[in-house]
């Protein structure tokens, strides 16, 4: 299976979870708080969904193969009115959408650069990861039984050694991680804390989704950071 054949399949297999749980939330429990502070389910929903339109557009400028028509936002609404299901259709048929596109890339698409809202580049490859990331941590924010350690260990170790090498490269004072069970080790400073832990204990203290693993840890900054070696910056207005 190819690099590419394998993102495609954890995207679909983490979409299938999301949306199995998505659609068995009733009209009263979207509008209920999600697991984010200040979010509702509904509005996590309607975050993803707009994620994903936002990265098929990525895809779409990369391939050079649709009109781009307006580019996406990500920011939910206020306040959200629809019901469950209509919430969970619309997060169905845009993640449809993502891998419609996905899978119709031209090979030789996938290495072009794209550009973040942020302003930040990267290949079109890894959209797929961005999306799978958006899909696991989200998923934890739904607040319907999906936790971090649900997370597979093959996200957990890409996305623990991307963010932990961000860090490093921004002198985040942390001195070593051990994630314990999967024989995986990253050193930061020479001067910080050491902190060990299950990786999806690591994972989600830096993703703002489980208490620090430790005493005197150094606060992690918003996350997700860009990657590294970031790819260059485009501050082209979009």
């Amino acid at each position: 299976m190819s690099f590419i054949d394998s993102l495609l399949e954890q995207v679909t297999r983490s979409a299938d979870r999301l949306l199995a749980d998505a659609s068995a939330l009733t009209d009263a429990e979207v509008r209920e708080p999600s697991a984010l502070p200040g979010w509702t389910r509904g509005q996590v929903l309607v975050h993803v969904a707009r994620s994903a339109d936002a990265y098929t557009w990525l895809l779409r400028s990369a391939s050079g193969r649709a009109p781009l028509g307006t580019r996406p936002g990500t920011t939910p609404p206020p306040s959200i009115s629809e019901a469950g299901a209509e919430l969970a259709a619309d997060l169905r048929l845009s993640l449809e959408r993502f891998l419609g596109e996905a899978r119709a890339m031209p090979a030789d698409a996938w290495d072009r650069l794209v550009t973040a809202l942020a302003g930040w580049r990267h290949p079109a490859w890894f959209t797929l990861r961005r999306c799978l990331r958006e899909l696991h941590t989200h998923h934890v924010d739904l607040h319907c039984g999906y936790r971090t350690s649900d997370w597979p260990d093959p996200y957990v170790a890409w996305a623990l050694d991307d963010t932990l090498a961000t860090l490093k490269a921004q002198r985040f004072p942390l001195g070593l991680a051990d994630a314990l069970d999967l024989g995986l080790r990253w050193e930061l400073t020479p001067d910080g804390p050491a902190v060990a832990a299950a990786g999806h204990v690591l994972l989600g203290w830096l993703a703002g989704r489980a208490p620090g693993p430790g005493q005197n840890l150094p606060t992690p900054p918003t996350w997700p950071q860009p990657p590294t070696p970031g790819w260059g910056q485009d501050r082209t207005p979009s």
